[in-house]
C-alpha cells in the first residue's frame, strides 16, 4: 500500500525563507571582509542562536521561569537576520560597506558565543509541587480477608484490699486477748463488729485489727 506524499506549505515556506536568509547573511559577511569558510559560518551562527533562543523561551514558559534573557537573545539574532535581508535589498553597497558594519560582523562570534552560553546556563525554576493527599489507610483485616480479632475475656477485677492502717502493738495485743476470751467463751472466732464494740475503736481500725488477727491465726 503506497501513501501519497503531500507537501506541507508551511515547511516549504520555512525552507525557502531559511535559504534566502542564509544567503543574505553570507553575502553580508563576505562583503564585510569575511571570506572563505568564515562567510558560510556566519549564517549558521545567527540561525543557531535564533533557534536556541526560541527553544529556551518555550522551555522557560513551560517551567514558569524568567524569559527576559531568552527574549533578548532571540531579538538580537532576529535583528541580525532581518538586518542582513534588508541590507542586501539594494540599500547597501556591498562593494563598499561602512566601517560600523565591518565591526558588527567581526564582533558577532563573541556576541553569539556569549548569548549561547547564557542561554545554556540560565537556571529554570522548578514547578511548585502540590502536597500529596493522604489516601485513607485500608483496613488490614478487611484487605487480607482475615477475621477481625476477637477480644479475650477480661478477668474479673480483683477486689481492692482495705488500706493498711498502722495498729499499735499494745492495742493489737489487747485485741488478741479479747478475741481469745471470746472464742473460749463462745467457741467461735470473734467477728469485726463485736471486736469493734469491745475495743471501742473506729470501723476502719477494727477491720485492720481483725485482718491482722486472722492472718496470724
Amino acid at each position: 500500500m503506497t501513501r501519497s506524499i503531500r507537501p506541507d506549505a508551511v515547511l516549504v515556506q520555512a525552507v525557502i525563507a531559511g535559504a534566502l536568509s542564509f544567503a543574505h547573511l553570507h553575502d553580508i559577511a563576505e562583503a564585510a571582509g569575511q571570506d572563505g569558510w568564515k562567510a558560510w559560518a556566519y549564517p549558521i551562527s545567527v540561525d543557531l542562536l535564533l533557534v536556541a533562543a526560541w527553544r529556551r523561551l518555550r522551555i522557560l514558559r513551560t517551567d514558569g521561569g524568567p524569559t527576559r534573557a531568552a527574549w533578548t537573545w532571540f531579538t538580537v539574532a532576529l535583528a541580525a537576520s532581518l538586518g542582513a535581508n534588508v541590507a542586501t535589498a539594494g540599500l547597501l553597497d556591498l562593494h563598499d560597506v561602512p566601517d560600523w558594519l565591518r565591526i558588527l560582523v567581526a564582533g558577532w562570534p563573541a556576541l553569539a558565543f556569549l548569548g549561547g552560553t547564557l542561554l545554556v546556563h540560565t537556571p529554570t525554576q522548578p514547578r511548585p509541587e502540590t502536597a500529596p493527599v493522604d489516601a485513607p489507610t485500608p483496613d488490614i483485616a478487611l484487605t487480607r480477608d482475615e477475621p477481625a480479632p476477637v477480644p479475650a475475656d477480661e478477668p474479673d477485677p480483683v477486689p481492692a484490699l482495705p488500706p493498711a492502717i498502722p495498729v499499735p502493738a499494745a492495742l493489737l495485743a489487747h485485741a488478741r486477748k479479747v478475741a481469745d476470751a471470746h472464742q473460749t467463751a463462745t467457741g467461735s472466732p470473734i467477728d469485726p463488729a463485736t471486736l469493734r464494740a469491745r475495743l471501742g475503736v473506729a470501723p476502719q481500725l477494727a477491720d485492720a485489727i481483725a485482718h491482722q488477727l486472722t492472718g496470724k491465726d
